[in-house]
């Protein structure tokens, strides 16, 4: 399934400084948007952007210059709604008679783009140094388009395929101090800030401290009897691989405690605080993780174990932690079993309402977290026709992430759904989670 372009344009209203008032005119010109390894092909579309800037001015003024989006050369996909203040469109103007390009910049501020609907991306502005006299032209090129998801910014690259038509012409007089400054060149970086890559991800102090106790054996157990009723686990590091979703993954300890419940244990799996810091606000109920807890020794299996949303809003750059997951685990076989931390799920809903996002993610290495010696039970898991132990309350979805179908189809989604149609999105990881709870 092919990608569909986000509308990329740019855009913006200019005024001159000490310059006669401002003069804009459209330009329509061909696209092309790569999209990411399994996204898609390339999607090519028409812009129609307008280029606002000074009809005339002197040497020695700087002036403003902005790009803005009329006419987006595609829409929203169809595979989910884009948040509110959540695209960041960066351009390149080519500047003619002086020489040089000019970096213009939106604000990271839109309205909520539903599935399908027409791309709306602020207006790029940016600051021209005139340093020659003559006549300037200014004619829009490439252009980023950054967007940020709870998961990380992505950023789509697009350019012309052909000619472009000049966007705006000033015409720059001598200025009265007499003499051109730097030989013409037209400073063309200057920028009124703002990178493209939205959403830094390097927030979120872990602030952890390891997990409450657990022996160095990973609370190795006495078992049923003896009166012991909670055992807790030791904090594992374990690196989680996310495929192309999170370039890195995430590196976090996790610690599985339990406590005995009848012939059941109740089990509770710990991850670090500040896990991440938050790329954007994020309304309550948006991030949502589940985990597989592996057992080896006496059973085998899977038990899943899952977690609240989040409660209250997040706001912009604030540390995010995952709540704790919680599950039962009723053995299927007696003897010493070990519990293991496996993949790691996060739920993400962008906006209340809106289908969740699956954020699958393996557990490339791990270790025991705890031991217990078990007592089998009836009904319990382990026989050679059980895939699993008994699921948690709000039990995992299956995501496909053990195989590279379940991968390639999660990257389309990071792809196309980070919409942009077809372009090329650089994914900013979470920060390495450090300490745990």
């Amino acid at each position: 399934m092919s990608a569909a372009v986000i509308a990329l344009l740019l855009g913006g209203a200019g005024m001159a400084i000490g310059a006669t008032p401002a003069q804009a005119a459209e330009t329509k010109f061909n696209v092309k948007c790569v999209p990411p390894a399994g996204g898609g092909d390339p999607v090519e579309g028409e812009t129609t952007a307008k280029v606002t800037a000074p009809a005339s001015a002197k040497v020695g003024d700087e002036v403003d210059v902005s790009w803005e989006t009329v006419k987006p050369a595609s829409n929203n996909t169809d595979l989910m709604d884009i948040p509110q203040d959540s695209v960041q469109p960066t351009g390149w103007i080519t500047v003619g008679g002086g020489g040089g390009e000019l970096k213009v910049v939106g604000e990271k501020k839109n309205p909520p783009i539903p599935k399908k609907a027409p791309m709306q991306m602020s207006t790029m502005k940016g600051k021209l140094k005139l340093t020659k006299a003559g006549k300037i032209t200014l004619t829009p090129g490439k252009y980023d388009v950054a967007v940020t998801f709870p998961f990380g910014t992505f950023v789509t690259k697009c350019a012309p395929t052909g000619a472009v038509g000049v966007g705006a012409t000033i015409d720059v007089a001598a200025g009265t101090s007499g003499g051109t400054t730097n030989g013409g060149s037209t400073n063309g970086g200057s920028t009124n800030g703002g990178s493209t890559n939205g959403g830094s991800t390097n927030g979120g102090s872990a602030n952890g401290g390891s997990t409450s106790g657990g022996s160095a054996n990973g609370g190795s157990t006495s078992g049923g009897g003896g009166g012991q009723t909670d055992f807790p686990g030791k904090p594992v590091e374990v690196a989680f691989d996310c495929g192309p979703v999170v370039p890195g993954g995430i590196k976090t300890p996790v610690t599985i405690n339990a406590k005995k419940n009848g012939g059941s244990y109740d089990l509770t799996v710990k991850t670090a605080k500040g896990a991440m810091a938050s790329p954007m606000a994020l309304p309550a109920g948006a991030l949502k993780p589940s985990m597989n807890v592996k057992l080896g020794g006496a059973d085998s299996g899977m038990v899943k174990v899952s977690g609240p949303a989040n409660a209250e809003p997040i706001p912009d750059k604030a540390p995010v932690s995952l709540s704790d997951m919680t599950g039962t685990y009723k053995p299927g076989k007696t003897g010493k079993v070990t519990l293991s931390p496996d993949q790691l799920t996060i739920d993400v809903t962008m906006a209340p309402g809106s289908t969740p996002i699956n954020v699958p993610c393996k557990a490339a290495s791990s270790g025991v977290s705890l031991e217990l010696d078990t007592t089998a039970q009836e009904g319990g898991s382990g026989s050679p026709a059980t895939t699993g132990s008994t699921t948690a309350s709000g039990g995992l979805a299956e995501t496909g992430a053990e195989d590279e179908g379940g991968i390639k189809a999660l990257a389309l989604v990071a792809g196309t759904v980070i919409l942009l149609g077809g372009a090329v999105f650089t994914f900013t990881p979470w920060r390495r989670l450090r300490g745990t709870r």
